[in-house]
């Protein structure tokens, strides 16, 4: 039926800083999930290659420290460019198994020079094809020591079945204009992504499904200490403040009614389905649609810049 849709939710932890172990484990969780005939899998924020937890732990404020520029570079090193073919053999298995795929992933931007990392969430389609990229507009705190600001080139939707599906990165979904530029799209399902924890999760789910009536899918990762590979540079510095636990899960499912359909879940790796009903989209918008009926843009309109950015522009 066009109005059901299977998704998978895969709270999983990376191979942290492996570009090509961490693959392998997204290609095994792909894999798991055409078994149950999923048609919509999510990953975490910067599950590819995983996220900087180091910098909270090794001073990384600190001007000109050695420690962090090596790892930094060993993070680059792991990042994805996505022109040289880095995703192939992940959209070569959304073609095989007609698997619609969000991914968050460390990006190497060819189109800004390819020194710089810009924490990306990917959509590609049941076709294999990658067909928006989203940079993260505001890169968060500590993220800024590591990640390039974004643009607004990837506020895109897509169609899957009857639904229109969307997604922000981490706190950008706690940004009220981007979230508002999804809605204007026409999203009924908004896709979050997380590094981990449910202190992230389990408020703005909710909230965001109440606010929109839509369908909110959260996806965080998980990480633990002993998840540090033995090869990391600086292993034993950042082993020396780490806490047993970086990063508890927390992903989970809210209604158009903004309640729970699958509540956080803690702690535990693994792939987590459920069949949405777009009929119940069309049952809270009658009553509340923030960009249709309830809305006012005689009064108050956004205007959003999707333009890629660039340095440079050559005429050749």
């Amino acid at each position: 039926m066009d109005n059901l849709l299977k998704v998978v939710l895969a709270q999983i932890a990376p191979v942290w800083l492996n570009r090509e172990a961490t693959i392998e484990k997204i290609k095994n969780a792909i894999e798991e999930a055409a078994l149950e005939k999923a048609e919509l899998i999510v990953f975490g924020e910067a599950l590819l290659p995983g996220y900087p937890f180091w910098l909270a732990l090794t001073d990384g404020a600190e001007w000109d420290l050695k420690v962090n520029k090596e790892i930094h570079a060993h993070y680059v090193r792991n990042a994805i460019q996505i022109e040289a073919g880095d995703l192939n053999a992940i959209c070569v298995l959304a073609k095989k198994h007609k698997m619609a795929i969000y991914l968050g992933i460390m990006e190497r931007a060819k189109n800004r020079g390819g020194h710089s990392i810009y924490c990306s969430l990917i959509f590609i389609n049941a076709e294999g094809e990658v067909k928006s990229v989203h940079r993260k507009l505001q890169p968060t705190y500590d993220e800024r020591l590591t990640w390039a600001q974004g643009d607004g080139n990837g506020l895109q939707v897509h169609s899957l079945k009857q639904f229109t599906v969307g997604g922000l990165n981490c706190w950008e979904n706690w940004m009220p204009l981007p979230r508002a530029a999804l809605y204007g799209l026409g999203e009924n399902l908004h896709i979050a992504v997380w590094p981990g924890s449910e202190h992230n999760t389990k408020d703005i789910t909710r909230f965001i499904a109440r606010e929109s009536r839509s369908f909110v899918i959260s996806v965080s990762s998980l990480m633990k200490k002993s998840d540090f590979p033995v090869d990391t540079p600086h292993l034993s510095k950042i082993l020396e403040k780490s806490p047993d636990v970086l990063a508890n899960g927390g992903s989970c499912i809210a209604g158009p009614d903004g309640e729970w359909i699958v509540q956080p879940v803690l702690n535990k790796e693994g792939l987590i389905y459920q069949t949405l009903d777009f009929n119940r989209v069309y049952e809270e918008r009658q009553n509340f649609d923030v960009v249709g009926h309830y809305a006012r843009p005689d009064v108050t309109k956004l205007i959003v810049n999707r333009e890629r950015q660039s340095t440079v522009e050559f005429n050749d």
